[in-house]
């Protein structure tokens, strides 16, 4: 693109947040006029966003950080069902998707199946410093490889996880691409440390963790491992 197309995007960009923020204002003001703010529980979630020229992309058929991290924001009374809670807080902790059914479902106070693959975040709203997970697993759709006229003959499909330190990434079970990354020297994924000598032992855990991961997601939905 052009800079005064990039210029649009990223105008348009924000004019679509700043369109989010005005319906959302809107629905917690009519939720306080009704006088339900005090039994209400809100979740507030996203798709994640494009990124806007971060690491030379605009859109999103990748595994980086801003493609796999998405906002969650849940709002509870401050005492709900006998627990308390705490409120205008951040947490660090791992969560995944799968996590929002049984954390509805606890503080409706509503038992949930025990063949879900989520596990309850209420815990982590009751003390932020608490986990539930060692790590977070992201499946890519898709991502193409070879020259652009194979593109759309060849996808193929990305894995990832993301402990709170590293995110290791495998395209094709490898074949195609390994990414790992050190959020700790490096939060924006400019380096890939999968071919560097002093990260060996990390990469082999983090595989370990992702084949660990990746076969608990495939028994879960009944797939072959």
């Amino acid at each position: 693109m052009s800079n005064q197309q990039k210029r649009e995007a990223i105008q348009g960009y924000y004019a679509s947040i700043s369109f989010v923020d005005k319906q959302i204002g809107d629905l917690l003001e009519g939720i306080r006029k009704l006088r339900l703010e005090k039994d209400t529980i809100i979740v507030f979630l996203s798709d994640h966003g494009f990124h806007l020229g971060l690491h030379g992309l605009w859109q999103k058929s990748d595994l980086f950080e801003g493609s796999t991290r998405v906002p969650l924001i849940i709002s509870v009374p401050d005492k709900l069902n006998g627990k308390a809670y705490k409120r205008g807080v951040v947490s660090d902790s791992l969560v995944e998707l799968t996590d929002l059914y049984p954390t509805i479902t606890e503080l409706a106070d509503i038992k949930a199946p025990n063949y879900i693959s989520g596990k309850s975040i209420v815990p982590i709203m009751q003390e932020p410093s608490y986990s539930v997970r060692q790590s977070a697993y992201t499946l890519s759709y898709s991502r193409a490889y070879g020259t652009r006229k194979e593109w759309h003959k060849r996808p193929t499909i990305g894995h990832s996880i993301r402990t709170k330190r590293y995110r290791y990434t495998e395209w094709h079970q490898g074949l195609f691409g390994v990414e790992l990354y050190d959020y700790q020297q490096d939060p924006l994924e400019q380096t890939n440390l999968a071919a560097h000598p002093s990260y060996q032992l990390i990469k082999t855990q983090m595989r370990q963790e992702l084949q660990r991961r990746k076969q608990q997601a495939a028994s879960q939905a009944g797939l072959p491992k």
